[in-house]
């Protein structure tokens, strides 16, 4: 029988795809959760917690060790290519629009859990932090960690749920925006300080503000003239103007990944520079989107699967400690969000539907997680325990929103402006 493992790759995606595509239906059918939850609990599924637990054999024939580091590439590839959609979606001037109520929801939500992030890495720190790690980097990435929404599935979850054109919904999403924006910015710096030596991260932090500058000052010019000259194209996105978005995609991932702060963060910057509602950004949306989505995100779902093990958290100990970390999380991003909420004049209901909505995690958080593990600030388990605690409060919001809406739902219109 044939051992390459190209054949063994290409078996790999077929199965995770079919998984992802079969788990993301059902979950949208039974649970009503958007698909991207069954997805990822497919991906786990596929990984040591479930079938590697049941049948040892199937999962080493279905992900070798030789194949399993190929579909690894191919899915941080994925993260990289998804992560400039989602700074494609950006769009700062909403934010703006939405006034002085977004800006206080947004960095009170991220100051709060990350400041019980920091603290609880006190004790995180002596028993699950990976060797020689030192605990500012560790309490920094735990801070980050429980301040993180998934700005993706929560605008699916407010499309999904009705929600998107009330005022709440316009808050939760332009506060998720810049929230998110402001956490890559931290978790960049936090990356930095992590991979860099201590002489080291002084030109780390120079080489990623020249990075920024280069991205503000020449490239998104350059890319508003091309996205003006496309308005004036008829014709469909050339595969030359295509090209032209990839290679300086790649090669913005490139200079981030040599700087020493991930691929990602190059990629998502770029993705935020370009016009959000120009043609080009429309036309570059609907070529990309449904490779990533379909082919290549599942494959990053698979590989936090065979990373995250169950049989890692031993003792009551262990699970104990896991709940205090879904605890301290929803405490920070609901509790954080819902007084920001009241604070701005939002209702009781209002305020708790916009902390729910905020306490979202998913992908965004095991793309965190699983840069943290590849840096070596967490061990495995504590991965574990952390990935469990995106699935729990993702999978709460949908129906804790519904129950907090109740039958009526909630008033259409802009969220509170500048002057609350």
């Amino acid at each position: 029988m044939n051992t390459d493992p190209l054949a063994h790759v290409l078996l790999a995606l077929a199965l995770i795809t079919l998984a992802a595509r079969g788990m993301g239906v059902l979950f949208q059918r039974f649970l009503r959760q958007p698909p991207v939850i069954g997805e990822i609990f497919a991906g786990l599924a596929l990984g040591p917690s479930l079938l590697g637990a049941v049948a040892p054999g199937l999962q080493a024939f279905i992900l070798p060790t030789d194949a399993a580091l190929f579909v690894g590439m191919i899915a941080k590839v994925g993260v990289v290519l998804f992560m400039f959609l989602v700074g494609l979606e950006l769009d700062v001037r909403t934010s703006k629009a939405q006034g002085r109520a977004t800006f206080i929801i947004a960095y009170t939500s991220i100051a709060v859990p990350f400041l019980l992030g920091a603290l609880l890495a006190l004790a995180l720190y002596p028993l699950y932090a990976s060797q020689d790690v030192d605990f500012t980097v560790f309490s920094l990435f735990i801070g980050v960690s429980m301040s993180v929404t998934a700005f993706p599935v929560l605008a699916r979850i407010l499309k999904d749920t009705g929600v998107q054109r009330t005022r709440v919904g316009g808050l939760a999403l332009s506060s998720a925006a810049i929230g998110d924006a402001s956490a890559w910015v931290l978790l960049a710096f936090v990356a930095g300080v992590a991979t860099a030596e201590v002489a080291g991260v002084a030109w780390t932090v120079l080489f990623a503000g020249l990075f920024v500058a280069s991205m503000l000052w020449v490239a998104r010019p350059l890319l508003r003239r091309l996205a003006e000259r496309e308005e004036k194209n008829t014709q469909p996105l050339s595969q030359s103007v295509l090209g032209i978005v990839f290679v300086a995609l790649l090669l913005a991932g490139a200079a981030t990944e040599f700087i020493g702060i991930h691929a990602l963060f190059g990629a998502f910057l770029l993705g935020a520079v370009m016009q959000h509602d120009s043609r080009l950004a429309e036309q570059i949306r609907a070529r990309m989107q449904d490779i990533v989505m379909v082919l290549l995100l599942p494959s990053f779902f698979a590989y936090t699967g065979m990373r995250t093990e169950v049989g890692l958290l031993q003792g009551a100990s262990d699970w104990l400690m896991c709940l205090a970390i879904i605890v301290v999380a929803t405490i920070g991003k609901f509790g954080g969000s819902f007084i920001a909420g009241r604070f701005v004049g939002l209702s009781w209901r209002e305020s708790g539907a916009i902390g729910i909505l905020m306490n979202t995690r998913g992908l965004m958080e095991l793309i965190v997680l699983n840069l943290g593990l590849e840096m070596g600030v967490i061990s495995p388990r504590l991965f574990t325990m952390l990935v469990i605690m995106a699935l729990i409060t993702t999978f709460a919001t949908t129906p804790i929103l519904n129950l907090i809406m109740g039958r009526h739902g909630f008033v259409e219109g802009p969220a509170p402006g500048p002057n609350v």
